[in-house]
């Protein structure tokens, strides 16, 4: 999945901007790395051009250019904007994406979306923290340099004026990333929704300080450690994180608002304040409430409405299986001692062979309410059954395995009901839908793009026809003139355009009939509403699949299934 970042930069030394893109730098410090003898260290993989100016130059370029309009000389102005577009590291595996294409992409982006202005275009290979992911650094001088004719995307008219500053708007930011979507299917490249918001939003400051955080408690637990004692705490938490997993664990069993809100207050301290509809956290060493906004979606009232609901679902039906289980229990409990072994002389004891595993007998005297994961066996063709003995942490900590028993629980629930009302009899089955559905997704996605490329020629035509009925007066007086040679030299542009236009257009209908702007534009409408349909399509299929995916990975771990579905797609790609 691509996505893009933007940094508004106040310094006035543009010349460090160059040295980023070229030289090695901590990632944490933005400090340069140095060799021993303390020159810079020229990174192993790296594009670097410019737009509008020499890249090697672009610090004194800028300069030149901001004195000659007396802007940004004040400490506080924006001197350039630098944004960062990174692409999934799947796309080298799956679409053979390289530094090269990156590049070209990135230097199309910048020519498209930030006209007028000096920018240098550098593609990195090395990604963060050694991921290995192509990203492109855009970086442009906030004064623009030339004129340029108004696009659809600038908002003020001095958007398009030399002389007149980059402003980075709300709707501008939705812009860059609808076209970046664009972009990237477009190029076949993997994608996801950048228009809507992140479930957890952790913003650039957040994920530092969590990273600055972790550093020093692993310094002072390594303190700790030498001194022969055990650290109390391993891991570094954000307030907001801290939030994030207070309102993961209270939400999860939640059936109303109430209940949230008394939970939070009784187990983590945690105040929930209500305002026109939103609501906020107040973290216990804070005097300022925190936005569910700003945690992300799901930390949002919609949302977690919508949780309870769920949850209250969720508890039904774990009930009806339990009121079924009891019903059942009569009918099979002469079978089940037929079949036990001698030496038992307790139902629970006893166990039916399943897939290799033991299935717990509902016992009515057992305890289930401490231990609600004894009720693990389910009259199910799945024989749901989760074991916790290769948990290191559950044998540890029996909260967590509390925690565990009970999550798994719901899991297998959502698992069961998804099944049964899909009317899958079968793993087998499961697997056949899961393949069929990705044959689909994968046609439709074809056809996606099928039609994708046909409004591309369309556009095409339609931009060859205008410019072909725009300069045919101008040829014509041309075979009109005495003097055709000066004439053409007189309109060498318009005539040349003509000619360019004639020539593809003739490629495109050899027998000379040019179709009218109309009828193109009349074509464009039925293939944009096709367009619709196709992308709607492919949506519902691609959903439809991952629906499916979740479902055969959980139904493969419950069953023990040593190869599961992600570990085939695994070894496949």
């Amino acid at each position: 999945m691509a996505i893009i970042k933007h940094i508004a930069n106040k310094n006035a030394n543009y010349r460090e901007a160059i040295d980023y893109m070229k030289y090695e730098y901590d990632e944490h410090s933005q400090k340069p790395l140095p060799d021993k003898f303390g020159n810079l260290r020229l990174r192993d993989e790296f594009i670097l051009e410019g737009i509008n100016c020499n890249p090697e130059t672009f610090d004194i370029e800028c300069k030149k250019l901001n004195k000659s309009y007396n802007k940004n000389q004040r400490y506080d102005e924006i001197k350039s904007h630098h944004y960062i577009i990174s692409f999934d590291p799947l796309d080298q595996i799956d679409n053979g994406f390289t530094k090269e294409k990156a590049q070209a992409l990135g230097m199309e982006f910048t020519r498209k979306h930030f006209p007028g202005h000096q920018a240098i275009v550098c593609t990195h290979t090395d990604g963060h923290n050694g991921s290995g992911n192509i990203h492109i650094h855009i970086v442009i001088n906030s004064l623009r340099k030339f004129d340029v004719a108004p696009q659809d995307f600038m908002e003020r008219p001095c958007d398009s004026r030399a002389g007149c500053k980059h402003h980075l708007t709300k709707d501008y930011l939705i812009c860059l990333k609808k076209s970046l979507m664009e972009m990237c299917i477009r190029e076949n490249l993997n994608q996801v929704d950048l228009l809507t918001d992140s479930e957890a939003k952790i913003s650039e400051q957040e994920y530092w300080a969590a990273h600055r955080g972790q550093e020093k408690l692993d310094k002072l637990n390594d303190e700790i450690t030498a001194n022969g004692l055990t650290p109390m705490e391993t891991k570094f938490q954000t307030q907001k994180q801290f939030l994030r997993d207070a309102i993961d664990d209270i939400s999860s069993y939640a059936t109303s608002p109430e209940m949230f809100r008394e939970e939070l207050q009784k187990n983590y301290h945690i105040s929930l304040t209500e305002s026109r509809g939103r609501y906020s956290y107040l973290h216990p060493d804070r005097s300022k409430n925190i936005t569910g906004r700003a945690l992300g979606t799901r930390y949002e009232k919609e949302f977690l409405l919508a949780r309870f609901e769920e949850n209250i679902k969720l508890a039904e039906i774990l009930q009806h299986e339990q009121l079924t289980n009891a019903e059942n229990r009569n009918n099979k409990k002469e079978t089940l001692r037929e079949d036990m072994p001698k030496t038992a002389t307790n139902e629970k004891d006893i166990f039916a062979e399943s897939n290799g595993r033991r299935s717990t007998i509902y016992d009515s005297s057992y305890d289930y309410e401490n231990d609600p994961v004894a009720i693990l066996y389910i009259h199910s063709h799945l024989r749901l059954v989760v074991n916790l003995q290769e948990r290191t942490k559950a044998k540890l900590s029996h909260a967590y395995a509390q925690k565990v028993k009970i999550s798994n629980l719901k899991e297998m629930a959502r698992t069961i009901a998804y099944v049964q009302e899909h009317g899958i009899d079968s793993r087998e089955n499961l697997r056949s839908l899961y393949h069929e559905s990705t044959e689909k997704m994968n046609a439709s996605r074809q056809a996606l793009h099928s039609t994708e490329k046909q409004i591309q020629e369309i556009n095409q035509q339609i931009h060859y026809t205008g410019q072909y009925l725009s300069n045919k007066s101008i040829y014509g007086q041309m075979l009109a003139s005495r003097s055709k040679k000066n004439f053409r030299t007189e309109h060498a542009s318009e005539i040349s355009k003509y000619e360019e236009a004639v020539q593809f257009l003739k490629s495109q209908y050899p027998d000379g009939s040019f179709p009218s702007i109309k009828s193109l534009k009349e074509e464009r409408e039925k293939l944009s509403a096709q367009k619709g349909a196709a992308s709607s399509a492919y949506n519902n299929y691609k959903y439809y699949r991952k629906d499916l995916q979740i479902i055969c990975t959980n139904v493969d771990s419950i069953l023990g299934h040593g190869k599961t579905l992600q570990a085939e797609q695994s070894t496949s790609i």
